[in-house]
């Protein structure tokens, strides 16, 4: 025998010595301390299972647990039996590595956790001296924890709040477990101690994933500032969406803004609804109406319009992943339509969805299976279901339980199981491209195989096909896995509140749930009453978008003015104020072009074809060969590569400046001969009118008497009509006033 597997063997006899010895005199000392209870939770409180230290998917010094203590096998494996027992020493407990480490006694990398003679200090050092013993059966199971708090809305001058948390466990025994519970804040706005007391940093809302072991309850909270002075506004409510909002609005100590102007309201919702800027002559005209309920007849107006169909089908067409390389351009082409088409019908949401998960066959005769062609396998196909038409984000739980939701493993791989059978018959045709593997051209027939399966890699056995959080599928000779799906998925919960999420996100800015597809116990929806009974009603509406979008449009909160008062000015949330977003790459393409009426330079697409009836998404591969491929790079269009609304990008980056003040494409617009300018100049002599038409024309609304002073100046000083009015032209359009939607 060698010097190392003597070594090796005296170690492991020592430990099992050690272990038999602990089993017999030494476990007393750690009656009340259970591997799978407490130690756990010390491992979880100490950070050592995070992601960023021994939880890692390699971990880290050689030491590895499973991520947030998913598995206690694994982890009392690691502790006790890997590398020989090395990081523990069950003759001299203390000078085991696993409490100089933490402790900082030995060079740690991730420095002190804890210190000597702390509470967590303390367990581990009774456990060890108990022989470091796995609680296995022993330990009852968690069934949940309770959180108390004392109040959830905080106001000055108080700034803190203690948590109290208990845990619940199988056999009707409770512990106090504020101590051992980890608690995880949102964002920034609080610093929370080592014993729950929450301390504010700054007034706002947060949440505060409170855990303990494998169970976690989310907790809201809200720090208001005193204003002292406050008094509510009281204004009228239009309708529950109205009632909801102010109600917290007037919980947190703010008031709505006022209402929105009528040139405003007029531009949102063309913006909204159509894609586009308003006419200056239908501006005109409905700002000049009295009646009172001229917005809603505008609503109603927009929603019949074709340009309605083009501008929502844009949408989807984004979420459906509609990217010419995964479906050649006929695929795209033909899935577009469908949706489009399935919008101007108003088919019902419900039965749209339906109708994309039973598809199969020809993806050129049946355009919905062209979802299946985009998503090529079964985890690919899972998630992005999960993530259009649940608003659930999965992919942390293929490889390990969700960190931050209720899924796990288990529930990946078997709602990924009813996706395996999905099988693809290939056209003759090949791709152009010998780098992507991924690029099939011509037909293709999608087809369901009666064997495949999915592995759990966890168990590696076949994974057992579940509805998300459900049951299993009702199959039959007639009736497989996907038509099962079909029937289930659009009426889960899950499915209206997150089409209602999505529509109230596109209408107002931001999603009661933000981001729209990451529905989470640790990011709860700011108004979830609201969210809930807007989900019921659209049900009960029968999953109809046009009902949905003109309940929302009829709200005073859809209403408000952008510009915030005392009480708001810092509210991101609660929409006590509208959400000023800077157009998209559509929005300002096709407002461009509405504005000085002169059409888009667009490849392959009769003149006047508006970027939002385009069916493919951005070139997203080089080179980028139009004028409009650099824009709409630009600003943010998405390649369809990823089935997300968060695909899109909608911050300001400075190559979009570039584009507004010298990109070609504005030159092409604003100096074609025949655009808007050039009629109007011929049309009217008098300046002042000129002034007037491109401020209603960009602006959608008349100068004010400083402006019309300065612009007059500029066509005084400027003996060619026609330059004078191209430099006011782009001066407006490159305002932020057109550039952003208020």
């Amino acid at each position: 025998m060698s010097f190392s597997s003597f070594i090796r063997h005296a170690r492991i006899s020592t430990l099992g010595f050690a272990v038999l010895l602990g089993g017999v005199t030494l476990s007393r000392a750690a009656d009340d301390v259970l591997f799978r209870r407490e130690v756990m939770a010390v491992l979880s409180k100490a950070g050592c299972n995070a992601g960023a230290c021994h939880g890692n998917a390699t971990g880290k010094g050689g030491f590895k647990i499973s991520l947030r203590g998913q598995d206690p096998d694994l982890d009392w494996q690691a502790l006790t039996r890997d590398q020989a027992g090395r990081r523990v020493n069950l003759l001299a407990p203390e000078n085991s590595l696993i409490l100089l480490k933490p402790t900082a006694m030995l060079a740690h990398e991730g420095g002190q956790r804890f210190a000597v003679g702390s509470p967590e200090y303390d367990i581990l050092l009774r456990w060890l001296k108990g022989g470091a013993p796995d609680s296995g059966i022993k330990a009852p199971k968690l069934v949940k924890i309770d959180v108390a708090v004392p109040e959830h809305v905080i106001i000055e001058p108080a700034k803190d709040v203690k948590f109290r948390v208990t845990a619940k466990f199988a056999d009707n025994t409770e512990r106090d477990v504020t101590r051992f519970a980890v608690y995880e804040p949102n964002n920034q706005l609080v610093k929370v101690s080592l014993d729950g007391l929450v301390t504010r940093e700054k007034a706002g809302e947060t949440t505060i994933l409170v855990r303990y072991l494998n169970q976690q309850v989310p907790v809201p909270l809200a720090f208001i500032p005193a204003r002292a002075d406050f008094v509510w506004s009281d204004p009228p409510a239009n309708n529950y969406i109205d009632e909801q909002i102010d109600k917290k609005l007037r919980l947190l100590r703010m008031n709505p803004s006022e209402l929105c102007s009528d040139a405003a309201f007029i531009r949102r919702a063309y913006l909204d609804l159509l894609g586009f800027i308003p006419p200056a002559d239908a501006a005109r005209t409905f700002i000049a109406d009295t009646a009172p309920d001229k917005r809603a007849r505008l609503i109603d107006t927009l929603l019949e319009r074709p340009e309605f169909a083009d501008f929502w089908a844009l949408k989807w067409s984004d979420l459906l992943k509609l990217e010419p390389r995964q479906l050649d351009a006929p695929g795209v082409r033909v899935f577009h339509d469908w949706i489009r088409d399935s919008i101007a019908k108003n088919k019902p949401l419900d039965q749209f969805a339906r109708e994309i998960i039973d598809a199969r066959g020809s993806t050129l005769q049946n355009p919905p299976a062209n979802w299946w062609r985009a998503n090529r396998d079964p985890e690919t196909r899972a998630e992005s279901t999960a993530r259009v038409f649940l608003g659930t984000q999965l992919r942390c739980a293929q490889c390990h339980n969700h960190p931050f939701d209720r899924w796990t493993q288990d529930d990946y791989y078997n709602w990924a199981g009813l996706f395996a059978r999905i099988d693809y018959k290939l056209s003759d045709e090949k791709g152009t491209d010998k780098n992507d593997k991924h690029e099939f051209k011509g037909d293709q027939t999608v087809l369901i195989v009666p064997k495949a399966s999915v592995i759990n890699v966890r168990t590696g056995d076949t994974a057992k096909p579940h509805f998300l959080g459900a049951e299993a599928p009702k199959t039959s000779k007639d009736r497989d896995e996907l038509l099962a799906l079909g029937d289930w998925l659009p009426h889960s919960p899950m499915f209206a509140r997150t089409q209602v999420n999505r529509v109230w996100y596109h209408l107002l800015g931001r999603g009661l749930v933000d981001p729209v597809d990451d529905f989470r116990a640790s990011n709860p929806a700011t108004h979830p009453g609201l969210l809930e009974t807007l989900s019921k009603d659209f049900a009960t509406h029968g999953y109809d978008l046009r009902w949905l979008i003109r309940t929302i449009t009829a709200s005073r909160t859809y209403q408000l003015s952008a510009q915030p008062n005392s009480t708001n000015a810092d509210d991101e949330l609660n929409n006590s104020h509208a959400f000023v977003t800077r157009l998209t790459a559509e929005q300002m393409l096709d407002s461009m072009s509405a504005a000085l009426a002169t059409p888009l330079p667009l490849e392959n697409a009769p003149a006047g074809t508006r970027v939002a009836q385009l069916a493919g998404g951005r070139k997203h591969y080089r080179p980028l060969s139009t004028d409009v491929d650099f824009f709409e790079a630009s600003f943010g269009k998405p390649p369809r590569l990823i089935a997300s609304d968060c695909e899109r990008t909608n911050e300001t980056a400075m190559p979009q400046v570039f584009q507004l003040i010298s990109g070609p494409l504005m030159q092409k617009l604003l100096t074609r001969k025949d655009n808007a300018l050039g009629k109007l100049l011929a049309a009217e002599q008098d300046n002042a009118k000129v002034i007037d038409q491109l401020f209603w024309l960009t602006l959608t609304r008349a100068p004010s008497p400083a402006e019309l002073t300065r612009c007059t100046a500029l066509f005084g000083d400027n003996k060619d009509r026609r330059k004078a009015a191209e430099d006011l032209a782009w001066a407006l359009l490159n305002s932020k006033e057109f550039v952003f939607r208020e």
